[in-house]
């Protein structure tokens, strides 16, 4: 058994905790000085099911599937679920009936995500601000970074996806895909890939962004970038042809993804149709898509914009550690 947080540990001592008792502390007064934030503002903290029948269709996060259940009041063994990657869902649901503004700090569940930044279990805070945009919930987001500990002399930075690939990579990623393969030849090591990957411009620019771009992000202070291609729009309207989406990268470090939320139904049924039908293709999982955020989104879900932030990857940095499982109780392999 090895991890980030094992090196040099016998077995005997694997029942030790992953971080110091100091680091623990500060993972407590970081969870407090949140609730301490949100509480001043009027933002309600909420709890959704960890547990549940629907899962992300995102082509890129998979999730952990629980076997069927069968309890009290069941006939036969029910349909498998699955761990949350996200409460995103589950929070829109409560946005549409009324709820106003919340958050929450929850655990989530990611497979296939362990190293020195990644742990499959990690916790996410999540929050929604009905009547903001994507550009009103940056100012909220530096907001509760600077009184989390983020120092920073300037503003945090704000960058276009277009002007962030040029500056640090020195091309244009809203080429076609074989020139952005062209760009790229030579100066990072190039996948092998089927005839699909290379005729995605996205897969390219994926690529580009996290051994190019990325990593050059937010050396002195933390930075949006905004404005990403709307064919990365997810769950975000779209609008002039990009989408209303923004991250923040500290230290090359990506911390937080969010939206203006987009709020038609039918757009959002055709994206997740879309994406299933892609998982289809490519021989993997296809969850059940989720008919509740649907039909919450018929009832109607107000002009919002919402983000996820990882508190373990924000505390790591604010700690100067380079592995989150300094920060964690627990990283996995000791779980």
């Amino acid at each position: 058994m090895s991890g980030p947080g094992t090196r040099g540990l016998g077995p005997g001592n694997l029942w030790r905790p992953s971080a110091s008792i100091e680091g623990l502390r500060r993972r407590a007064a970081l969870f407090a000085e949140v609730r301490r934030f949100f509480a001043e503002r009027g933002v309600m903290e909420v709890d959704t099911p960890v547990l549940s029948r629907y899962a992300t269709v995102d082509r890129h996060i998979e999730s952990f599937v629980a076997v069927p259940f069968s309890g009290p009041g069941t006939r036969a063994p029910g349909p498998e679920s699955f761990l949350q990657t996200s409460p995103e869902f589950a929070m829109k649901r409560l946005l549409a009936a009324g709820s106003g503004p919340i958050y929450q700090i929850a655990p989530v569940f990611r497979c296939e995500e362990s190293g020195r930044l990644h742990n499959p279990e990690f916790r996410m805070l999540e929050w929604y601000r009905p009547g903001l945009d994507h550009h009103g919930l940056m100012d909220e987001v530096e907001a509760l970074c600077r009184s989390l500990g983020v120092t920073a002399a300037e503003p945090f930075e704000r960058l276009g996806y277009r002007e962030a690939f040029v500056r640090h990579a020195g091309f244009d990623p809203m080429q076609p895909a074989a020139q952005l393969r062209l760009d790229l030849e030579g100066r990072v090591p190039l996948p092998d890939v089927d005839d699909a990957q290379a005729a995605d411009p996205d897969f390219w620019r994926d690529l580009a962004m996290s051994l190019l771009v990325g990593p050059a992000l937010g050396e002195h202070q933390p930075c949006f970038v905004h404005g990403f291609p709307a064919s990365q729009a997810a769950l975000s309207r779209v609008e002039g042809g990009l989408a209303q989406r923004f991250e923040l990268v500290w230290r090359g470090v990506e911390l937080a993804n969010g939206f203006h939320e987009l709020g038609e139904a039918e757009e959002q049924q055709c994206r997740f149709k879309a994406d299933r039908s892609w998982r289809r293709e490519h021989g993997k999982p296809v969850p059940p898509l989720d008919e509740a955020l649907i039909a919450a989104l018929r009832h109607g879900l107000p002009d919002c914009a919402g983000v996820a932030l990882g508190l373990d990857r924000l505390l790591m940095l604010l700690c100067g550690e380079t592995e989150l499982a300094r920060v964690l109780p627990f990283e996995f392999s000791r779980a």
